[in-house]
């Protein structure tokens, strides 16, 4: 892919798997831009997914801060999105105690709720294949990754197909 953001994570990531399931990590960005074409997003939402790797955890923000985010992309709302994403997915994490859906914040720009929708359902294919009952915290995870679809209007069927999608990315 010719994009500079997705350059970007692919030259952060460098081949790296992830620790519990050992898949490469790079398989997520690709899976979550199938799923983000998939609900019709648009180039900015796809460029600015490739970038929140490197911005949403305090110390990878802080690294490509010191590198020089213009490095990143060549487009400020790119970036703005990217940061608005780590804004909204960081006030939820899954540690967080969540009674309802109506707890999870949005974004006002649905661009990044679109990113959302992406991470979302490639993060519940993973769980679901990797982790599901066998991870000390499956029955939490479960609840969370639910709750998360219901508060950004996907249905479990459509939750299904997306994940269908995002694992036909894998077998490309």
């Amino acid at each position: 892919m010719e994009w500079l953001e997705y350059q970007a994570v692919a030259a952060f990531y460098k081949g790296r798997k992830a620790r519990r399931s050992h898949v490469p990590l790079m398989q997520h960005i690709d899976e979550g831009l199938s799923v983000l074409e998939a609900l019709g997003a648009s180039e900015r939402a796809k460029r600015a997914y490739c970038l929140h790797p490197l911005l949403q955890a305090d110390e990878d923000l802080a690294a490509s801060y010191e590198k020089g985010v213009e490095k990143l992309t060549d487009d400020p709302a790119v970036l703005t999105l990217a940061l608005e994403y780590r804004n909204i997915a960081n006030a939820t994490l899954s540690p967080r105690l969540i009674a309802t859906a109506d707890e999870i914040p949005l974004s006002p720009l649905e661009e990044v709720n679109d990113m959302l929708r992406a991470d979302k359902v490639q993060n519940w294919k993973d769980f679901v294949r990797h982790h599901k009952g066998n991870h000390s915290r499956s029955v939490e995870l479960e609840r969370y990754f639910k709750l998360w679809h219901s508060r950004l209007g996907l249905s479990q069927p459509r939750v299904a197909q997306l994940v269908e999608l995002a694992g036909a990315q894998r077998a490309k």
